[in-house]
């Protein structure tokens, strides 16, 4: 169900999740879910709850009105009958508006729409204008539906597989650590905490200077371990062989090396990860510490943007690229722009003897995509095509020994996409493939 869910949904059912924990309640109840939705509310869902003096602490007193606290702590909280009926009204909104994506917005109207709990007794408290809010959502949700319209959009991407990620002096070492902590605890499935623990016991490593810097050390992040009374921060879903949040935090840390233009994991995108997500019982431990993540983060990310891998700066320059059009959407088409924008690459070269100029292949993908009319508040994503694009480009410099994804291995993973919106860019731009080719043999 959850895999339709865009990340700030999920990150309402999460947090709906761990609410019910905190109340030491016997089921996560949609009341849960409404005190979730005003946690994580943002840009016009957090106007709307502004609107009526709703506010987290006010919310929080209401709803613990109304949920059932057992008498001990419950590790694997189920959800209730009706908060299974809300999600279920949820995908139903979103099937019928067509969208494919599940948002927050479609969780905040099922759960305003809803008769089966004690969720619009508390939101009369507040003298909530159910019609008027069902509006505007709908209406929100309408307009992200035709700004997620993209033609690369809703493809299938490639799995990555992580057989290759445990290869290589960035992380063997690491991986050896973490197992052998692994054993020591008697645990059979890898966690996120063994595995930033054992980044931390490399004490001669720049990343573990920074970290330490930051107040992140072996004994601290030791000791508040050691405080959690149980591995819950790791279940919030099927096992496999990492835990749930270890297998996001090594599938994001994947994304991140190719974003950032590295053929290789390495432990500065593992601690990026762990980050970025924010979750998981290394991220609560780095919590409780008290860091500052975005300075941390930002300190991380400052040498390697010194070294200006081109991958990275084709990125950025398609991210802008997409927001200069209005759109948060980055499809292969803004991966050719990026590419052309960057300017100095062997890839830009071969483009560039083609008469391939920056200003003809604007007009020709704004055509493509059209102008998107909203300011985006989201974070730009990748369609599924350019994220297998990148795959095939981060495997091509993997397979050819290099420590850094290049320019050239992004154009030529383009080209293995012949129905792609970048190929179809340069065809009107009176190109082919073979020319493309030939450029590029002729300069390696």
């Amino acid at each position: 169900m959850f895999e339709r869910f865009t990340e700030r949904a999920i990150n309402v059912v999460s947090e709906s999740q761990h609410l019910a924990l905190a109340m030491s309640c016997t089921e996560v109840s949609p009341e849960h879910l409404l005190l979730a939705l005003v946690n994580e509310a943002k840009g016009v869902s957090l106007k709307i709850f502004r609107m009526f003096g709703i506010v987290s602490e006010k919310m929080e007193n209401e709803v613990k009105k109304y949920v059932i606290s057992g008498s001990k702590r419950i590790e694997n909280i189920p959800f209730s009958h009706s908060y299974k009926d809300i999600l279920k009204h949820t995908l139903d909104l979103a099937s019928k508006s067509g969208n494919n994506n599940i948002l927050f917005e479609h969780l905040f109207l099922s759960v305003i729409t809803d008769k089966n709990s004690n969720i619009q007794t508390i939101l009369e408290k507040f003298n909530f204008d159910f019609y008027a809010s069902r509006d505007i959502l709908t209406k929100l949700v309408q307009k992200k539906i035709k700004r997620l319209e993209h033609p690369e959009a809703e493809e299938d991407v490639e799995k990555s597989s992580f057989e290759s990620v445990y290869e290589g002096e960035a992380l063997s070492g690491i991986f050896d650590r973490a197992v052998s902590k692994l054993s020591a605890k008697g645990y059979e499935i890898l966690g996120t905490e063994q595995i930033i623990a054992s980044i931390l016991e490399d004490s001669g490593s720049d990343l573990v200077g920074l970290a330490n810097k930051y107040g992140l050390n072996t004994e601290n992040f030791d000791a508040k371990l050691s405080e959690q009374q149980s591995r819950q921060s790791e279940y919030e879903g099927k096992k496999i062989i990492f835990t749930p949040n270890a297998f996001a935090m090594m599938n994001t840390a994947l994304q991140i090396a190719k974003e950032l233009g590295s053929s290789v994991i390495t432990p500065e995108h593992i601690i990026l990860s762990v980050l970025k997500n924010k979750r998981g019982l290394a991220y609560d431990v780095i919590k409780s510490i008290g860091i500052n993540e975005e300075k941390l983060s930002e300190e991380i990310l400052k040498p390697i943007e010194k070294q200006m891998p081109e991958t990275l700066t084709i990125m950025k320059l398609a991210k802008e690229e997409a927001r200069r059009i209005g759109r948060n959407i980055v499809g292969t088409e803004m991966f050719l722009l990026g590419i052309l924008a960057e300017g100095a690459s062997e890839a830009f070269e071969v483009l560039n003897d083609l008469e391939i100029t920056m200003k003809d292949a604007r007009l020709v993908v704004e055509n493509l995509v059209g102008y998107g009319n909203e300011y985006f508040e989201s974070e730009i994503v990748f369609t599924n095509r350019a994220k297998r694009v990148l795959e095939r480009a981060w495997l091509s410099a993997k397979k050819a020994n290099k420590t850094k994804i290049e320019a050239v291995d992004l154009l030529t993973a383009i080209l293995d996409e012949p129905t792609s919106l970048a190929m179809k860019a340069l065809d009107q731009l009176g190109v082919d493939a073979v020319e493309i080719r030939h450029g590029i043999n002729k300069g390696i």
